[in-house]
């Protein structure tokens, strides 16, 4: 399973390489954006464009309800696995304590 995780373009940082930042959440990142740009949208209009980025390359475009609720849910993921995790280390303290 490949996971996108949303992001906003910001800006063409190279337009012959389809070079561009993307802001996920504060952190901004460069990306390929080779696999978003076509006749019917070229790079020059890709800024302001919610994209998935999925290991370094925007795969698909998104409007921005889609990217909030998408992170939205990725957030609440993050905080259910901050809990497993605790519960698992309580269960691991309490039996190395029998």
């Amino acid at each position: 399973m490949c996971l996108g995780i949303p992001g906003c373009i910001v800006s063409i940082d190279n337009a012959d390489d389809l070079v561009a930042t993307v802001d996920v959440s504060g952190v901004r990142r460069q990306i390929n954006i080779s696999c978003i740009v076509d006749e019917t949208h070229p790079v020059e209009s890709c800024v302001g464009d919610w994209v998935l980025v999925h290991v370094g390359f925007a795969m698909s475009r998104i409007n921005e309800a889609e990217a909030a609720e998408t992170l939205r849910l990725l957030q609440e993921l993050g905080e259910l696995q901050a809990e497993l995790e605790t519960m698992q280390t309580l269960t691991d303290a309490v039996a190395a304590e029998k």
